[in-house]
């Protein structure tokens, strides 16, 4: 019978994480450097988003918080997405963006920050940031989440596995099918 618990004991998850006995808790368990160094912004998009979430740092379970670190190439783009478990809070380190968020009401609030000052973007809804300069940029934000998720907005529409049909696609967009078949070439399934 002890076996069985301690095994039961060892099994325990909370959120869909593994928790360790308390015995095996490490300070390496609520450290980490992920956000030390700048990511690596040589993509399409210009960008690259660096998380130190209760996926990569173990002491955040339970905790309902996480952090990422966002480099930005000159006119880098972080695309429009959401992150449906959490509001996050952006924190310029260098440079300046564009921001902006879309209501339920569809109804955009955006403007520029810079160094230093603070964005907000509520739970949920779609945003954006980009590099309006001709200089690397960098933010670190917040979350309310351990674990907030990120959902594109381009990525989920157009590259699906199985795929959104074409003709769905081409209606909400109002565009031609070819069109749509030619922008999900861009975003192979994941």
């Amino acid at each position: 019978m002890n076996g069985e618990l301690k095994n039961a004991h060892a099994a325990l998850r909370l959120n869909g994480f593994p928790c360790k006995r308390p015995e095996n808790v490490t300070a390496d368990d609520f450290f980490s450097g992920l956000l030390a160094s700048p990511g690596d912004t040589g993509n399409a998009a210009g960008s690259a988003v660096t998380a130190a979430n209760v996926e990569r740092l173990p002491g955040l379970n339970t905790l309902g918080v996480s952090m990422a670190r966002i480099d930005f190439a000159p006119w880098g783009v972080n695309p429009l997405h959401t992150h449906p478990r959490a509001t996050e809070v952006i924190f310029v380190l260098q440079g300046t963006l564009d921001v902006g968020f879309v209501t339920t009401a569809n109804r955009l609030y955006a403007r520029t920050v810079c160094r230093g000052e603070v964005f907000v973007f509520p739970r949920g809804l779609v945003h954006y940031q980009r590099n309006n300069g001709g200089t690397p940029a960098a933010v670190i934000s917040a979350f309310n989440s351990q674990l907030p998720g990120t959902q594109a907005v381009a990525q989920t529409l157009f590259g699906a596995s199985p795929a959104v049909p074409t003709d769905v696609l081409a209606r909400a967009f109002q565009i031609d099918g070819g069109l749509v078949e030619a922008i999900k070439s861009k975003f192979p399934p994941m």
